[in-house]
Parts: C-alpha cells; sequence; structure tokens
C-alpha cells in the first residue's frame, strides 16, 4: 500500500514511485545494506550456540541415558562401566543441506512510510543477506533463488548482495515456481506477500512439491499494518496507474483492518497445509528478531 495525505507534507509518507532505479534503489543501497546484515548476523551468531544436533554422522557429539525399548546395540559399554546408568553414544547430524533464500523485488517493496528506517525491500535485503551469513558461518549453503548457485563460501554475503544488485525488478511479487526445492533443502520467502492469495498457494505448493520445507515471512511498514491515516487522503497504487481519494480515511481502517487480518490467516493456512513456517515482521522492529526465528527454524524438521 503506498498513500499520502493531500492537506499534509509530502514527506511524511513517502511513495515509492522512482520505478526507474535499478532493482529498486538496492544497487546504491547496497554497501550500507551489507554492513547492516553483518551486524545483525554477528548478533545473532554470537547469542547462539551452534546449530548441531544428534543424526547420522562421524562426529561424536554426546552421551545420553539409554531409554527403555532401544536397541541393546546402541548402548556405549564403555562408557557405561564407569556409572550406574546405562549410556548411548550419539552423533553429529550430518546432511547435505541447502537453504535457498528469495527476497521480493516487486514495486510495493520499495514502500517507506514516515514510521519506518528503512524501505520494506531493504529490510528483507538486510534480513536474507544476514540469514545467509549466518548459515555459512555454521557449515550450510546457500543461495538466491532464481538468480545464483548454492555456496557456502565464507564471502557468500558479497556474492549474493552482487547478484541481488544486478537483478531486474519482478514485479510478480512471487518466487519462481519452476524451482522445486530438494527434501533435504529449504526455502525463506522474504516480502510483503501482497499477491492473491491464490497465486501464493500455487508458488507455495511448486516449492514443496520435491518435499522441501521452507518459511514465509511477511515484510510490512507499520502504515501497512496501522491504518494511521485520517481526513482526506490519497492512496497511489504502487505501479502509479490509479489512485483512489478516501474523503474521510480514517472510515476505512476498520475494513481494511479486516481484509488484512484475514489475508494473513489464509497465508498462515498455506504455510500450515505444507509445514511451512510463516512469521510476521514489521520495519520499524530489529531486524535480529526475524533473524533469530529463522535460524531457530532451519533445518527442526530433520533434527
Amino acid at each position: 500500500m503506498a498513500a499520502r495525505a493531500g492537506l499534509a507534507d509530502p514527506a511524511e509518507t513517502r511513495i515509492a514511485s522512482r520505478h526507474e532505479e535499478a532493482a529498486l534503489g538496492l544497487s546504491g543501497a547496497l554497501p550500507r545494506l551489507v554492513v547492516a546484515a553483518r551486524r545483525a548476523s554477528a548478533t545473532v551468531v554470537h547469542g547462539l550456540h551452534g546449530r548441531r544436533r544428534s543424526g547420522v554422522g562421524e562426529n561424536f557429539w554426546q552421551y545420553r541415558r539409554f531409554t527403555t525399548g532401544e536397541p541393546v546395540g546402541r548402548i556405549d559399554w564403555r562408557r557405561s562401566a564407569r556409572d550406574d546408568h546405562l549410556y548411548v553414544r550419539e552423533q553429529e547430524w550430518e546432511a547435505a543441506h541447502t537453504v535457498w533464500i528469495w527476497i521480493d523485488r516487486s514495486r510495493s517493496m520499495a514502500f517507506r512510510s514516515n514510521l519506518a528506517p528503512e524501505s520494506k525491500v531493504e529490510r528483507a535485503a538486510v534480513l536474507g543477506l544476514a540469514l545467509a551469513d549466518a548459515l555459512v558461518r555454521g557449515g550450510e549453503r546457500v543461495g538466491l533463488l532464481g538468480l545464483t548457485r548454492p555456496t557456502a563460501s565464507r564471502n557468500a554475503i558479497e556474492t549474493l548482495a552482487q547478484a541481488l544488485g544486478a537483478a531486474q525488478p519482478d514485479d510478480s511479487g512471487l518466487p519462481p515456481q519452476a524451482h522445486p526445492i530438494a527434501r533435504l533443502s529449504e526455502a525463506v520467502v522474504i516480502g510483503d506477500l501482497l499477491a492473491p492469495e491464490a497465486e501464493i498457494a500455487a508458488a507455495v505448493a511448486s516449492l514443496a512439491a520435491r518435499g522441501g520445507r521452507g518459511h514465509l515471512v511477511m515484510i510490512v511498514d507499520p502504515a501497512e499494518e496501522t491504518f494511521p491515516f485520517t481526513g482526506r487522503t490519497e492512496f497511489l497504487d504502487p505501479d502509479g496507474a490509479t489512485r483512489v481519494t478516501a474523503g474521510r480515511a480514517e472510515e476505512w481502517r476498520e475494513g481494511y483492518v479486516a481484509r488484512l487480518a484475514r489475508h494473513r490467516a489464509a497465508l498462515a493456512d498455506i504455510a500450515r497445509r505444507h509445514a511451512w513456517s510463516f512469521q510476521i515482521h514489521r520495519t520499524d522492529r530489529p531486524a535480529t528478531e526475524p533473524l533469530l526465528a529463522l535460524h531457530a527454524r532451519l533445518g527442526e524438521a530433520a533434527a
């Protein structure tokens, strides 16, 4: 949603109208966004104890108590002899795990109100790049869906940022459907998710067709969520072709909030049907909040 108050200072609500800027202006902003992403990643990684978990692998992880009903062959008799309990030796989980990240580059993502420190596309880029950096530090492979091949390189954040800056804007607002995610891989879809619900459902179903798991992150400007407009207000479609004027915008708030709630409920249902996660992130909140949640959820089904 983009809007401006007809009688107010135009600077109070910024409208995404500079469509000629490459990739919604990301090219020029990327150095700053990469720095912000590195800071967010460092904050999250510093507060975590890693993503290690038990499973199939060659490296020892930990001993745990033997549980009745388990195969007796799993008991580590040497360790058990030192105590009055039986113990099982667990290995560290290992698997070829790739995380595909998709960042919405549609026109609506350029919106930024005076209530937010940056636009939706800038926040999405920070979140996506920070997540990539944190995952690579943890030994995972990451790639930008439809833009790059997966990589585990330490300079992945620069590689992905360059690809993102060179990419053309995509007004579909949806990840590419001809790219199903493999069973041991996951997708992270970051955008405002304002496309029609049926189209979002089709895109998620396509990505999950091979059993891949995923995560939907809805980026929202606080003005889009709270609808703070009053009095005579002109609402402008992101492509600039449609304008709607409200004589008393506050009278639209109740209907708008109800429609937004229904849309979010539909997105949550779409995610639930495919065992995906769904979260909402406001751009006036720290980027570390959704980053921590994503990092915790990635790979949990394989644990």
